[in-house]
């Protein structure tokens, strides 16, 4: 049976301790005082405090606690603990080191019991329990899994939340020793301080990562005039549609299906080519016959390419076994569009993940085309003649609008998936806040030459476009509706300076 709590530390002083070489060795931690105890099968690895490390040179099956304990009280003049030995034992069966088995007739004092407690001590694949009641650390949940990618980092996945964690490998190996050791033996090990490793685990919890936790819910703040230039409704979650269709349009990604499409759009583009002044004459006299009886027509095409757009990104996510938790409404300037939650993709390889976001840019090429067609077989002045001209000219619309790689629309998250710089544009703001400050860059240079290209060019895009929209508001507001305006401005000042409540501020347990 195992050792229980009431062995004494008399009974670790008098047994031999065993000799672990054949199944460990010693080695000195780089630029710390530290000693890693490496295994020689496998890739098992334990850190110690200097101390421990040379009390560790005497478990050569040769010495008992009491002796090696006064070498190290020899070596460190006395200014060590004097259970130093006892508890590194205690230390090593909790690491699973070593196991300790010891049967009641064996239990005793003198020299029949120093003999049973010694062949107690045996190299263990497993950790045994530990002789003292010791807190575990906090467990990742079950359905939580590491994804590897290629830019030299790992992605902690929660399919059950949808939430994702960005890490390094030395967070990755802490994080891997959660639920297995002790808070006060990770931080050992790692070398890490306590506050070190609690806002790792503040990380887990604000992302659902742990047992019995779930992902922090954004927090509100104050509303301001600004936020009517973009929000989202969120409507519903699509993903069982989505996983009960899937099967059935697989084809769309198959090599023959791609050879089609692509000769397809190849023949399309060199025909709007050639006809190029046809259509921009056309598009003219539209504008001129219809005028602005043509805008409600044209956003509801719009508003259709848009939705089939999204479950382009969708369709395709869910193909390489994605999840697409949240499907809404997106507004900006009160132009409604849709949006999709395609978050997963980051999880996906650097191929698929351009797939997924190209996606829904190769649909609005497809419909384009799509239009172009049709246009050229009907005939003039008919109503499938003017459909399909504003089909084509809504679906050319958004791509030009939706390539910009300043806004965060697909041109962004496609140079993020192309390059593997996700986050580009707030790290193209710290790298030259970094820059200015005079604070370390860890940036790789092939990244620097990228952020160093994007940072100017968003900043300017920013300012010009909300700039340009402020300005024209405001202007409006002052010549059309000055006093509502003023009055509104000066309501919403009370309120947004106004204190807020404890009972706001604090998120209940």
């Amino acid at each position: 049976m195992n050792l229980e709590e009431s062995q004494t530390q008399t009974e670790y002083q008098n047994c031999i301790c065993p000799d672990i070489r054949d199944y460990w060795k010693l080695a000195q931690r780089k630029n710390c005082d530290r000693v890693i105890l490496l295994s020689t099968q496998g890739n098992q690895r334990y850190q110690f405090s200097a101390v421990e490390g040379y009390a560790l040179r005497y478990f050569t099956g040769e010495f008992t606690g009491q002796e090696i304990q006064n070498y190290c009280q020899e070596q460190y003049q006395n200014a060590i603990s004097p259970n130093l030995v006892v508890e590194l034992l205690q230390k090593l069966i909790i690491l699973g080191i070593l196991a300790a088995e010891v049967d009641d007739k064996e239990r005793g004092r003198g020299k029949e019991g120093d003999k049973g407690i010694n062949e107690a001590f045996f190299h263990s694949p497993t950790p045994p329990l530990s002789l003292t009641p010791t807190p575990k650390s906090p467990r990742l949940k079950p359905c939580v899994h590491w994804v590897a990618h290629p830019g030299g980092y790992w992605i902690l996945r929660n399919p059950e939340d949808v939430t994702f964690l960005q890490v390094s490998d030395r967070d990755k190996a802490i994080i891997e020793r959660l639920g297995q050791l002790p808070i006060n033996i990770i931080t050992e090990e790692f070398c890490i301080t306590q506050n070190e490793l609690r806002y790792l685990l503040q990380l887990l919890t604000a992302t659902g990562m742990l047992e019995g936790s779930k992902p922090a819910k954004k927090r509100r703040n104050k509303f301001t005039p600004l936020q009517l230039l973009s929000f989202r409704i969120r409507l519903f979650n699509p993903d069982p549609f989505l996983t009960r269709h899937i099967d059935i349009i697989r084809f769309i990604w198959t090599k023959p299906t791609a050879f089609l499409l692509t000769a397809f759009l190849i023949i399309s583009a060199i025909i709007g080519f050639n006809q190029q002044p046809e259509i921009i004459f056309i598009g003219q006299q539209l504008l001129t016959t219809y005028s602005s009886s043509l805008f409600l027509p044209f956003a509801l095409l719009t508003v259709l390419v848009v939705t089939l757009h999204e479950l382009g990104h969708a369709f395709t996510l869910k193909h390489y076994n994605g999840i697409v938790p949240e499907v809404g409404l997106l507004f900006m300037c009160f132009i409604p569009s849709v949006y999709t939650n395609t978050t997963d993709s980051y999880c996906l390889s650097r191929s698929r993940r351009i797939l997924v976001v190209g996606a829904g840019v190769l649909v609005q090429l497809i419909l384009a085309s799509i239009g172009l067609g049709l246009w050229n077989l009907s005939a003039s002045g008919t109503w499938l003649s003017t459909t399909s001209f504003l089909l084509m000219s809504a679906a050319l619309f958004t791509v030009a609008l939706n390539l910009n790689p300043l806004a965060k629309f697909d041109g962004y998250y496609l140079v993020v998936a192309i390059t593997g710089i996700n986050n580009l544009r707030s790290r193209s703001f710290k790298f030259y806040a970094n820059l200015l400050t005079g604070k370390p860059i860890q940036e790789l240079w092939k990244t620097r030459c990228i952020l160093t290209a994007y940072g100017p060019l968003s900043i300017a895009y920013i300012w010009f476009v909300f700039g340009f929209l402020i300005w024209h508001i405001v202007d409006w507001n002052l010549s059309n509706i000055p006093t509502t305006a003023a009055t509104l401005l000066f309501v919403w000042a009370i309120y947004y300076l106004s204190p807020t409540s404890q009972h706001n501020q604090t998120p209940k347990n």
